[in-house]
C-alpha cells in the first residue's frame, strides 16, 4: 500500500500524514504532496516521501501520483478554484491506476445551502463518476477556525456575529486526521459517505465564555443582524466580497448548517472529539 496525502504542507494534511504513521503505516508507504517541499521537509527527515504537489500542475500531479494506491485528497483552501483543481487531481489519479480514494468533502455536500458545499459536491459527483473506489469524509467546522476570534476578544472583550443564537458542532483538525487514518487503515468504508461533527454543539455564549478562560478576561457575545456585521466588517477594512462572504457563513449557521451532532467522528476515531476550549488552546 502506498499513500500520497495532498496539501500535507496544510494543517490538516500535515496531522493526517502523522496520524497515519502514529498508526503504524511505514514511512516510506506515505508520499506527503504540497507545493513547497522546503515546508515538508521535516517529515522527510522521518522517512516520509515528499512530492512537489500544485493541484494547477499536471506534470506535478503525475509525479506524486506515480506508484500510489490510495489518494487522499485534501480539500483545496483556494475557494471559488476547488472544483477544478480537485477535477485534475481526480483524473491524474484515475491515470495513474490509483484504486481508492478517500476526500475530505463538506457536511450535506450534495444538498446543503452551504456557501461552501456546491465546489464539494461537485467534487464528490466527480469522484462517483470516475470508477475508482471512494470513501467521502464530510467534515464539519474546525474550532480551529476561531483562534482568529480569541485574539480580536483578547483585545475587544466582545465575540460579535451574526449567527443569533444558533450551535457549531465544531471538533479539533486532530480529531478529522484521525478519522482519515481510521479509514486508511480500517476495512468496510469504501463506498460509504460520512457526516463528521463534534460531539457537542455549542452556541457564541459558550464561545465567549471558553475564551474567557483562556484569555482571563471577561468577554462578552454581541449579536448584530447581517446588515450590522456586513457594515461593520467594512468599516473595519474588509473588502465588499470578503465581508460577504463572512456574512454569509454566519447566516448558514443561524440557519442551523453546522450545528448538527452526528456521533460518526467519535465513533470512527474510537473516542470523544476534543471539546472546544482544548481545540482552542492547541491552536493557540
Amino acid at each position: 500500500m502506498s499513500i500520497v496525502v495532498t496539501g500535507a504542507t496544510g494543517h490538516l494534511g500535515r496531522l493526517i500524514v502523522k496520524a497515519l504513521l502514529r498508526d503504524g503505516i511505514a514511512p516510506n508507504e506515505i508520499i506527503a504532496g504540497g507545493r513547497s517541499i522546503e515546508k515538508i521537509a521535516d517529515l522527510a527527515e522521518h522517512g516520509v516521501r515528499v512530492a512537489h504537489l500544485d493541484y494547477e500542475d499536471a506534470e506535478s500531479l503525475t509525479n506524486a501520483f506515480a506508484g500510489a494506491t490510495t489518494l487522499v485528497l485534501v480539500s483545496s483552501s483556494e475557494v471559488g478554484k476547488r472544483a477544478a483543481q480537485h477535477g485534475a487531481a481526480i483524473d491524474a489519479a484515475a491515470a495513474a491506476g490509483i484504486t481508492r480514494i478517500i476526500y475530505t468533502s463538506a457536511p450535506a455536500a450534495t444538498t446543503s445551502a452551504l456557501i461552501l458545499a456546491p465546489e464539494h459536491k461537485e467534487t464528490e459527483e466527480r469522484i462517483h463518476a470516475s470508477g475508482i473506489a471512494f470513501t467521502i469524509l464530510r467534515n464539519g467546522w474546525y474550532s480551529e477556525n476561531y483562534a482568529g476570534v480569541v485574539e480580536q476578544a483578547r483585545e475587544s472583550g466582545v465575540v460579535l456575529a451574526s449567527v443569533g443564537a444558533a450551535t457549531v458542532a465544531s471538533a479539533s483538525r486532530v480529531d478529522y486526521a484521525d478519522a482519515v487514518a481510521a479509514v486508511v487503515i480500517g476495512s468496510n468504508h469504501e463506498g460509504r459517505t460520512y457526516e463528521l461533527s463534534g460531539d457537542v454543539a455549542w452556541d457564541f455564549a459558550e464561545l465567549a465564555s471558553t475564551i474567557a478562560e483562556l484569555t482571563g478576561r471577561d468577554v462578552v457575545y454581541t449579536p448584530v443582524s447581517p446588515e450590522e456585521h456586513h457594515a461593520i466588517l467594512v468599516s473595519a477594512g474588509l473588502d465588499e466580497a470578503t465581508a460577504g462572504f463572512v456574512v454569509a457563513l454566519d447566516g448558514n449557521i443561524r440557519d442551523g448548517l453546522l450545528g448538527v451532532t452526528t456521533g460518526e467522528l467519535g465513533t470512527l476515531i474510537g473516542r470523544a472529539t476534543t471539546p472546544l476550549k482544548a481545540g482552542l488552546a492547541a491552536a493557540l
